[in-house]
């Protein structure tokens, strides 16, 4: 039975290699292709995936080298291919192929010097299984080829959604788990792994592909994101000396790219890559303050860009370094006068003065996070406060003025004044978490009063 099984598979690839050849310029020929040809293609990838899938112990140790390695060919050539159903079939075999590399590595003794013969067009005949560093050597051509392809076919990692809300308010809708999201995961898996599998690999290839952004020759806010987002997913997955070596070598080159070109459109595209790769990293922020401390303030800076999606990008990133290294911000770092979040606080208004209301709402998330990090009480309530004042200053100028005249309700600019208000704190109280019961105990009353006159004069309509 196995013995037919490795025959077919040999006369399979062989009969496809007479009709197909190499298959080396598919993915420029695919549109020029009509539909009979297409889907041929398309089952060709579905045939090699599934039987690689299921069989590849088998025919690693019984088939000849060629085969498997021409089998594998087509599978990258395929994946090239700018087709989405297409990619996802070969996608979902590479993670089959590196998942279990990965956990060879992990868990082979490595003795089993008689692998070598395996390599051969009939070895391995009884069935024995290739060993780690043979197979890794088997296919370091194929991976090398399929890190190329995941870089130039990386999903974006979230989708954000610019909606209206009933207020008529531009609000950002985050979609989790939507097909490109599930696509992101995949591909950020099979990265990892290959990055496990081969990092120096890994590091040359995206310094490699960085420079061709240097020098122009693969230029492009659609390659330049893709490549970002695929250094993003890797975090992590190397040792620390090596990331912190690749990092700094990356962030550097994304600088110099960024004084590079000319046109406010692709400094802010190279700004938001440099913002996204940075808030991805944790690892090397947390063990390098004053680097921290430079992309908190560069991140400020961005805030007063009037770009569309700089800003955003800009307080997206602040959350996730606040919630990554909190700790750091509210530690009194040697060389300072004092923790880098009284300084935060301290210029917030300057910090958030060009922010949209949703932005200056992801700015008080993100400086929430700061504070919970606080483990002394008093210390914590003392932080909230000067985050919290000047707008519980307006809150309580607008409660006086309701006070004093109660139609001040049925302006509208106030009434969004006040939901406003009410979302700093929403967003605030979610991060900080039970501290915040200091600040909600300053306009609770207020708030309870509010909403009783607002639902008088909604019943008197």
């Amino acid at each position: 039975y196995q013995e037919q099984l490795v025959n077919m598979f040999t006369m399979a690839v062989g009969g496809l290699h007479e009709i197909l050849g190499d298959l080396g310029n598919v993915s420029e020929e695919w549109d020029e292709y009509d539909d009979d040809q297409q889907e041929f293609i398309q089952n060709v990838a579905i045939f090699l995936t599934s039987f690689l899938s299921s069989h590849l112990r088998l025919v690693e140790t019984s088939a000849s080298r060629a085969s498997v390695i021409q089998a594998h060919q087509y599978v990258l050539r395929i994946s090239q291919v700018d087709e989405r159903e297409l990619f996802k079939v070969c996608l979902e075999y590479w993670n089959v192929l590196v998942r279990g590399m990965y956990e060879d590595s992990r868990t082979s003794s490595f003795n089993a010097p008689s692998g070598l013969l395996n390599l051969g067009s009939n070895a391995g005949a009884n069935g024995a299984s290739m060993s780690a560093d043979l197979r890794r050597q088997m296919y370091s051509g194929i991976l090398t080829g399929v890190r190329y392809v995941m870089i130039s076919r990386m999903a974006r990692p979230e989708e954000v959604l610019i909606v209206e809300n009933d207020e008529g308010e531009i609000v950002r809708e985050f979609i989790k788990e939507t097909d490109t999201i599930t696509l992101y995961k995949a591909e950020r898996e099979c990265l990892i792994y290959l990055t496990h599998l081969d990092p120096k690999d890994m590091e040359n290839i995206m310094v490699e592909k960085l420079n061709r952004q240097m020098d122009g020759s693969e230029w492009s806010w659609s390659n330049l994101n893709k490549l970002c987002w695929a250094i993003g997913s890797i975090s992590g997955s190397m040792s620390e000396d090596q990331e912190r070596r690749v990092l700094v070598i990356i962030i550097k080159d994304l600088l110099s790219l960024c004084e590079l070109k000319r046109g406010k459109d692709n400094k802010a595209v190279v700004a938001s890559n440099i913002m996204y790769v940075v808030g991805q990293y944790p690892r090397f922020l947390k063990a390098h303050w004053k680097f921290l401390k430079t992309v908190a303030n560069k991140l400020f800076e961005f805030m007063h860009e009037l770009h569309e999606g700089v800003r955003d990008m800009a307080c997206d990133t602040f959350v996730t370094i606040a919630q990554k290294c909190r700790r750091h911000f509210i530690a009194h770092q040697p060389g300072e006068a004092s923790p880098f979040v009284d300084e935060i606080i301290a210029n917030a208004e300057s910090i958030t003065s060009d922010l949209m209301p949703q932005q200056v709402n992801r700015f008080c998330e993100a400086v929430g996070y700061l504070i919970s990090a606080q483990l002394n009480t008093q210390t914590q309530a003392m932080l909230i406060s000067g985050l919290m004042k000047p707008y519980n200053d307006e809150w309580n100028s607008l409660v006086q003025k309701v006070g004093e005249n109660i139609n001040v309700l049925e302006d509208l600019n106030v009434v969004k004044q006040l939901g406003n208000i009410l979302r700093v704190n929403v967003s605030a109280c979610g991060a900080v978490g039970k501290g915040f019961i200091s600040q909600v105990g300053n306009i609770y009353i207020d708030m309870l009063g509010l909403y009783k006159a607002v639902s008088e004069i909604i019943s008197s309509c």
